[in-house]
Parts: structure tokens; sequence; C-alpha cells
């Protein structure tokens, strides 16, 4: 298998499950500062322009969910992903919640502060999103609870989603309010097998 990935990007989730998993992968470094994402030979694999991408053979998938979970059910075994019709609905529930009402409020954040050119930012956006993350962060803080998975009993793909989600969310300065998260955050980074930050891969590509 190979991951093209860059950084401090969603590819972070797809590197952690394969960590996670301990198989053997190839690492290629999409550099996404120099434009190569935007390379017409990299278009080829995602016309979209994006990271990651897991190649496994004559099969290319994108969209960063998708692959955690195509290589939590790729590998049974390692129990990543429940197998019970119940728990698993409930994974790919939180996993749907993470990407739609925590992450998208982050890229609005994003956007309107450095993504954007500075005459298309909108201040107010900003604002308004940071609302909208804390209402859904409030959901997410009060199904987590006391509990120290998302689901279940043990560590799967949707805690590696959320983690990074949590990660990105500190660094936009959303989490102080929710320390319960942050608490999470850090017990999930604390596993052996977990990737870089995003501010230490941040860190990285500036070397």
């Amino acid at each position: 298998m190979k991951l093209f990935e860059f950084g401090p990007t969603r590819s972070i989730r797809a590197r952690w499950t394969l960590q996670e998993l301990q198989v053997p992968f190839e690492s290629v470094t999409v550099d996404m500062m120099a434009g190569a994402h935007r390379s017409a030979e990299f278009l080829r694999i995602n016309p979209a322009g994006k990271l990651p991408v897991l190649v496994d053979g004559d099969m290319v998938l994108t969209e960063s969910v998708a692959i955690v979970v195509y290589l939590a059910e790729k590998y049974p075994e390692k129990q990543l992903i429940p197998t019970d019709l119940r728990d698993r609905a409930q994974l790919m529930r939180w996993l749907l919640f993470t990407a739609t009402e925590l992450e998208q409020p982050l890229w609005r954040m994003a956007r309107h502060t450095t993504l954007y050119p500075e005459d298309r930012r909108l201040p107010g956006e900003v604002a308004l999103a940071a609302e909208d993350f804390a209402a859904m962060a409030a959901v997410m803080d009060a199904h987590m609870g006391d509990r120290e998975f998302v689901v279940g009993d043990r560590v799967t793909v949707a805690d590696f989603v959320l983690a990074y989600t949590l990660d990105w969310a500190k660094l936009a300065k959303q989490l102080d309010a929710w320390p319960r998260l942050e608490a999470y955050m850090g017990r999930m980074y604390a596993r052996p097998h977990a990737p870089m930050r995003i501010a230490d891969a941040f860190a990285s590509i500036r070397r």
C-alpha cells in the first residue's frame, strides 16, 4: 500500500490507522507548500487535488474517513472497527458527526483566517463558525462523559478521527471550554503508535 500524504493535513488520520495496525506501507509525500497537489501527475491520482490518498493494488481511495474505515475492515483481526451491527452503526454515526459537525466549522475558520485571500475573508464567518463548533462540541462532550473511547470499550478508528479533529480545534483555540475532550485527546495521542500532533507536523515541514 502507498499513502500519499502531507504533514499536518488529514493524512494524519490515515497514517495513525496504519501505524496502529502495524502494517507495512510506503509513504509518498506530496508537498502542498510547493503546489505538488495541483500537479498533473497528482491530479491523475486524485482529481480533487486533496490528501490523503491510499493506493492499495489497483484501488485508489480518497477521503480520510473512507480510508480509515477501509483499513479497519481490511484487517478485522486488529479490531479497530466493531463487528456488532449496532456498535458499527454508532461508529459510523460518530465518524460522520465528527466530519460534518465538528470539522466543518473548523474549516470555515481556517478559510476566513488564513486560506482565503485577505480581501475574501469574512470575520463574521469566523465568529459564527466558532458558535457552531461550540454547540456541537457540547454534544460530543455529553456523549463522551466518562467514556474512554468513542464507541464500546476499546479503541476504534472513530477515536483517531476525533482526536485529530480535537487537536485541530485546540490549535484554533476552540477547545479551552472542553477540558474533558482535551484530556481525551491527550490520552489518544499518548498511545504508543500515535502520529505527530498537528503543530509538530507543521514544525517539521518548516525546518
